[in-house]
């Protein structure tokens, strides 16, 4: 039985937000969330969540994942308390049942080094250590002449030659779980702090004379955990480089990989590329040949091959197809479907509406709840009226019309294949196909009419 307790009760005082520490996002995602996916990826037989300030919180941010168990620490007096409330729920009472010690402010340990660390467990305690240049504040791995691990000391707890001790703990531990059992029983709190360390299991199990080994993770980023502000931008950070050197791996060339945010799952095709300041938020798709330009956010978005995004343009719930050309500056919301080569420009808006094969729209137009055919020609300024002001209307633009600049389409209306609209129109009823309609009122020139002159000039 492999039993994954996850430690998630912290306050997180330096963070200085109402939001749990754990709430708190790394790209794009609760740290706890990182931390839940990677432990599924163990296929655990129990998987616990300890919770405390802001328990609610927690739970009802993860309240569609059935696979959880939430155990409540009322009163956090330490991370052998935390574990220890969670001993009931463990499953398996062997040695050859493990439990595995995560951290929910620690949110990118991966699953290799964890995989490595159970393995390491089979009638041992292993301990994930590191090796710091600066160890301030964490607890010192402690071995004796033939470089056995006899302790954890805690950093206010460390003696002056204790401190110099560049190895440290993470807190991450893989257990046998009768023994686990066993010491947290015994567990004291005469220390600094006067909490119950988990770490005092160390010394019970050399007293039992149980093996205690150590594995060290394959990246410096998947120890280091958030407290403050700071930490969590630094971590962010990290972590965008990593998910940066991947896509570089995989083939997407990247303008700048400093000048990159990966926020969710982006899959790329061959030959992408990808310009600087570029936020990538939920599932992305981009095909072969595809090209980002600079400043562009997309957020669960498919785009098709060759398809070329501009600057400055927002993405968000769209479908995009083959060669198409997107932007500067434009706006595609959720419910946008854009077939082969559609032109979409500067300043323009599309939403919820289907555009056919070829059409274009390329400047200062406004396109909602809209079914446009193929090889329309949207002209600039023009708008689909959908909204009454309380239910959506909509327009429908057939195949080879043409729709004047500064049209305004009254919906629900009807645009007839091959039709014109002249400019200016303000259309309230069906365009018939293949004709020319249009709305105008006369235009007039007023003789001898003076511009206003302010008074007293």
């Amino acid at each position: 039985m492999l039993n994954i307790v996850i430690l998630a009760a912290g306050m997180g005082k330096r963070m200085r937000s109402a939001l749990p520490k754990v709430l708190h996002p790394i790209a794009g995602r609760p740290m706890l969330s990182h931390l839940l996916q990677t432990a599924r990826s163990m296929n655990p037989d129990n998987l616990l969540v300890v919770v405390g300030h802001g328990a609610e919180q927690v739970r009802e941010a993860f309240s569609d994942e059935t696979d959880i168990q939430f155990v409540v620490q009322e009163k956090q007096l330490g991370t052998g308390h935390a574990v220890k409330q969670a001993a009931p729920r463990l499953q398996g009472q062997t040695d050859k049942d493990v439990v595995l010690v995560l951290y929910g402010d620690v949110p990118l340990v991966q699953a290799e080094t964890l995989r490595a660390l159970v393995a390491a467990a089979q009638g041992r305690l292993a301990l994930l250590t590191e090796h710091l240049d600066d160890p301030t504040g964490y607890g010192r791995i402690v071995r004796d002449d033939d470089g056995n691990v006899v302790a954890i000391v805690e950093h206010k707890d460390a003696s002056e030659q204790q401190l110099a001790i560049r190895e440290v703990n993470t807190g991450m531990m893989a257990v046998p779980c009768a023994s686990l059992l066993g010491w947290l029983d015994q567990l004291k709190n005469n220390n600094a702090q006067g909490e119950y360390y988990l770490t005092d299991i160390i010394g019970m199990a050399v007293a039992q004379e149980m093996p205690v080994t150590t594995v060290s993770p394959g990246k410096k980023f998947e120890t280091l955990g958030v407290n403050s502000r700071q930490q969590q931008a630094e971590l962010e950070r990290l972590w965008q480089q990593e998910l940066a050197q991947r896509q570089l791996l995989a083939g997407v060339t990247l303008a700048d990989p400093a000048r990159f945010d990966q926020r969710g799952e982006l899959v790329c095709g061959q030959d992408v590329f990808i310009d600087v300041g570029c936020v990538f938020e939920g599932k992305v798709v981009l095909g072969n040949g595809v090209s980002v330009g600079p400043n562009c956010v997309l957020r669960d978005v498919s785009i098709g091959d060759g398809t070329v995004i501009h600057a400055m343009s927002h993405l968000d719930g769209a479908v995009v197809g083959s060669d198409a050309v997107i932007g500067p500056f434009a706006r595609l919301r959720p419910g946008a479907d854009l077939a082969d080569q559609v032109h979409i420009g500067n300043f323009v808006e599309v939403k919820k509406s289907r555009i056919g094969h070829a059409s274009k729209a390329n400047h200062l137009a406004y396109l909602g709840d809209a079914q446009i055919g193929a090889r329309v020609n949207v002209g600039a300024g023009t708008i689909t009226c959908n909204y009454d002001g309380v239910n959506k209307h909509l327009t429908i633009i057939e195949d080879d019309a043409f729709i004047g600049s500064d049209t305004q389409l009254v919906a629900p209306v009807k645009v007839g294949a091959g039709a014109t609209l002249g400019a200016g129109t303000t259309l309230t009823r069906d365009a018939p196909a293949g004709k020319l309609t249009l709305s105008r009122s006369s235009q007039k020139t007023i003789e001898n009419w003076q511009r206003p002159v302010k008074k007293g000039e």
